[in-house]
Parts: C-alpha cells; sequence; structure tokens
C-alpha cells in the first residue's frame, strides 16, 4: 500500500473519462426500462471482465438492478450506486458531454455515474496488480433511486443487513466533503372537502376549502424546527373553480425533511392528528416520511475517520459535512449499517443543467475508493 495510487490513476486519466463518456452519452432516465437496461448489459460485462460475479435482478417496469461480487471472505461490504438519471432521452443534444475548463459536463456525469466508473477502474488496479480486500466487496447498482428507490429499497435493506459497512458512490458535497449523515424526507398531501355555494346569493350556506386549508397551511409551516433539523414546505396549493363559487375542495402538497427518527416520528404524528377548524368541514391526509435519515452515528464516525486516513496517505485531506437529499444510503444506514456516502466525485449541478465533475479531482476519489476497498475489516 505504500504506492502512491493518485499518480497511478493520473497516468489513466483519458481512459477513465472516456469511460464516462461512454456512460454518459448512454442516456438513462429512470422511466425508460429500455434504455436503462442497455447500459446495465454494458455495467454487467465490464465488471464481469473483471472476475466479478454479476446478477442481473429483473423488474418488469424499471430497469434491472444489478448484484455484483469480487473476492471472498466471511464478511462483506455493500458498495451502492444507480445509474438511472431524471434527465429525457434527447437532453444531450442540449446537454452534451463535454470538457471544458477542467470540468467534465453532461447528464449523469456527477449524478452519478462517475462513481461506478470509479468503481471500475479501483477494482481493475486491484486485479492487475493481484491486491485482494479482506472481505467480500458487493455492488449494488440501481435503476430507480432518482424517483425514490420503489423496486430497490427492500433489496438494499436486505444486503445492509447482510454487510458490516456500507460505502455510497454518490457525489461528494459541492466542496468535495464526504457524506456523514443525510436528513429523510417525505411529501404528505392534505385534502380538504367544504360546500359549494353561489358567492354572492348563499355565501353563508358554503364552506370555503381554501379558507380552511389556509389555518392548515400555516399550522404545517409551524412544525418546522430548525435546531433539530426539520422543515416543512408547503410547496404547491390547487382549490376552488371560479371567483364566484365558494370553494368546495382544496389540497397542497407538503415536502418534508427530518434529521432524526424522533423528529419524523414527531412530524408524523402531527400531521395525523390535524382536525377541522370549521366543524363541517373534512380534512384527508395522504403520504407521509417515506426514506429514514441516515444519521451520523459512532459507526459513520469511524468510516470516516478511515477515508481520511488513506486520503492523507494520498498527499490530501478530507472533510465531512451533512446534507439534506437522500440516497440510497439512507436505507442502508437504516438497516443499522455504518454508512458513509459521497465518496464519488467531486463536481456540482446535480439534476441541472451545469452538471459537471471536476477533472483533476478524479484520480484522487478513486485512490481513496481503491484504498477503503483493500483496508476496510
Amino acid at each position: 500500500m505504500e504506492k502512491n495510487w493518485t499518480s497511478y490513476f493520473q497516468q489513466q486519466l483519458p481512459e477513465i473519462i472516456e469511460e464516462l463518456r461512454t456512460y454518459v452519452e448512454m442516456e438513462t432516465p429512470t422511466h425508460n426500462k429500455q434504455a436503462v437496461d442497455r447500459l446495465g448489459s454494458l455495467i454487467a460485462e465490464r465488471f464481469r471482465q473483471l472476475g466479478c460475479r454479476v446478477e442481473s435482478l429483473p423488474q418488469e417496469q424499471y430497469g434491472n438492478q444489478l448484484r455484483m461480487e469480487y473476492g471472498d471472505g466471511n464478511e462483506q461490504i455493500l458498495i451502492l450506486g444507480h445509474f438511472d438519471t431524471v434527465k429525457e432521452i434527447g437532453t444531450l443534444a442540449v446537454e452534451p458531454c463535454r470538457e471544458e475548463n477542467g470540468r467534465l459536463y453532461g447528464p449523469g456525469t456527477y449524478d452519478m455515474k462517475a462513481g461506478i466508473v470509479f468503481s471500475y477502474f479501483a477494482l481493475r488496479a486491484m486485479m492487475e496488480h493481484n491486491l485482494s480486500p479482506k472481505n467480500k466487496l458487493v455492488f449494488f447498482w440501481n435503476t430507480d433511486e432518482e424517483i425514490g428507490s420503489v423496486s430497490s429499497e427492500m433489496l438494499i435493506r436486505e444486503e445492509a443487513k447482510r454487510s458490516k459497512y456500507a460505502l455510497v458512490l454518490e457525489p461528494a458535497a459541492g466542496d468535495g466533503s464526504l457524506k456523514t449523515s443525510r436528513k429523510g424526507g417525505g411529501d404528505f398531501i392534505l385534502k380538504v372537502t367544504g360546500r359549494a355555494a353561489h358567492a354572492g346569493n348563499d355565501h353563508a350556506k358554503g364552506i370555503n376549502a381554501i379558507a380552511e386549508l389556509a389555518h392548515h397551511v400555516l399550522a404545517i409551516q409551524s412544525f418546522t424546527n430548525y435546531e433539530a433539523g426539520t422543515t416543512l414546505s408547503v410547496g404547491t396549493i390547487t382549490g376552488g373553480s371560479a371567483s364566484n363559487v365558494v370553494p368546495d375542495f382544496a389540497m397542497t402538497e407538503i415536502d418534508v425533511r427530518i434529521q432524526s427518527r424522533e423528529e419524523r416520528e414527531r412530524i408524523t404524528r402531527l400531521m395525523s392528528q390535524l382536525t377541522p377548524v370549521h366543524p363541517e368541514a373534512k380534512l384527508s391526509v395522504e403520504g407521509g416520511i417515506t426514506k429514514p435519515p441516515m444519521e451520523r452515528t459512532a459507526g459513520t464516525e469511524q468510516l470516516f475517520l478511515h477515508a481520511q486516513e488513506q486520503a492523507r496517505l494520498e498527499g490530501f485531506e478530507l472533510t465531512e459535512q451533512g446534507v439534506g437529499g437522500t440516497s440510497d444510503g439512507n436505507f442502508a444506514a437504516d438497516a443499522g449499517t455504518p454508512t458513509l456516502d459521497g465518496l464519488g466525485p467531486v463536481g456540482d449541478g446535480a439534476h441541472a443543467s451545469h452538471e459537471h465533475i471536476v477533472i483533476d479531482a478524479i484520480p484522487g476519489r478513486i485512490a481513496v475508493m481503491l484504498r477503503m476497498f483493500l483496508t476496510l475489516s
């Protein structure tokens, strides 16, 4: 392990970029199973060539999930990532994969095809140098992460329960930090049913659903607790049919982010306890907090400190931070597995037109990833 792997991967940078470009130029919107499976077949073949035991887990609606094993051992380390994107087919026409000012742009570069490509080159280096991990490595490449991992959540949870650690190859935070905590989240929908009436002739006979909803909008916003890391945001409101009709229906969608299980329970309880202000109005609450928080535990801290040590051996520093977005790491952590996230590329612009990764940071990120694969025990 005395070798400087950053220098090694620096020499391979043109090949790494070309491989990532291949992935990016195969567009993979979550809802296009055929497109996602096309890239999945390529990824499966790439890792199979390295000696991985590859299993394709068929899905009817979304792309087939990929599970791969490398190495042996009584215990396993889970490596998580996804290759579906939020961008539709045709995005490349207006957001082409290109190099500019030391950055590689393109849909999926940052979130998160680069992470999968990095792991491929880390494994290839291990194979070429006859290096073996201390534990079996299990790679789970997800195909529906961008819509909440609807077909893969239980598979990920089951795999995490069998694993000693989970490493998530999602992109780093904007400054290159690893992610040691993530908020959980979900969406609630509040529907109000009132009674329609002519706004001029029979105003008193109506039950104004929008007025009823207004009371609850203010109440729901007040559930926010910044110190606890909890936010509720009323994001949309719809209701009514015409200005001269007392509206009999209104609804709102509420985004919720929480940082602890306790807050998840508190918000779920408060939403379920909403009651009408007008005695004849009716309320209906749907949805919920679907992703648990990824909390910073002692196990997560241990993983981070280990990664930090590996980075120092490569001559640079790693920092950590908590973030508001979610990943499959939330499920792994909720299963009780120490989880470290953000081991993928440095860059910016997830889901945006300026999505990119920083090319100079690539060798160091792969070097740390390789060292983590080899040294975790």
